[in-house]
């Protein structure tokens, strides 16, 4: 796997304004927002990063059928009062969506979000490890350079919280990149620009 890059973390924090609009949107109005995907360059170039971008739609605009391109997930929010300390805007669905989404991704700083995500889930008591599995990394069949793979199992109704039965037929795959504990912390709080919220 390609070497983790923080640097290239380069998804806008939320801006307050409707993308379509342009309207500035008041302290306490809902709206929605998105993750979209970014093109390809003219070039066939892809983008750097993890090639996502966050933008904010107007409830009435959202309701009207206006929708991103290349959308890629969305959820309900609210603009914050001024000085309002950051609460959770995003319920475990939306967690968890955004888990499964990234889950076909090869790209190095995909992979670290997806594993960051995948701990906070477990944190949450909505993923549960139940083992690791060793296998050859697909450019080296070098025996010692092995990709770590763990096996989660997500709970079948996510609005039983941490008290909700497993799902042991949903067993899900999640590669290990070896974070180093700075890594970790500078993509949860690159996630929690995001989601607009605090781990």
């Amino acid at each position: 796997m390609p070497p983790f890059n923080a640097l290239a973390y380069d998804i806008e924090r939320p801006t307050g304004q409707c993308a379509f609009t342009g309207r500035a949107m008041e302290p306490g109005e809902p709206y929605m927002a998105a993750l979209v995907e970014l093109p390809e360059g003219a070039d066939g170039e892809q983008p750097t990063g993890l090639g996502l971008n966050r933008i904010d739609v107007s409830m009435q605009t959202w309701s009207e059928g206006k929708r991103p391109d290349h959308l890629f997930g969305y959820w309900k929010s609210t603009i914050p009062q001024p000085n309002q300390k950051r609460r959770l805007f995003v319920d475990n669905e939306i967690l968890m969506n955004l888990f499964r989404r990234l889950g076909e991704t090869e790209q190095p700083e995909r992979l670290a979000f997806r594993f960051v995500l995948g701990l906070i889930l477990m944190r949450k008591k909505l993923l549960r490890y139940d083992g690791t599995e060793k296998r050859a990394a697909p450019e080296s069949d070098d025996e010692v350079n092995k990709e770590e793979w763990w096996l989660v199992s997500p709970k079948l109704d996510l609005t039983k919280g941490p008290l909700g039965r497993w799902n042991e037929d949903g067993q899900m795959e999640l590669l290990n990149p070896h974070l180093g504990d700075e890594q970790i912390q500078q993509v949860t709080e690159q996630l929690g620009e995001i989601l607009a919220t605090e781990f």
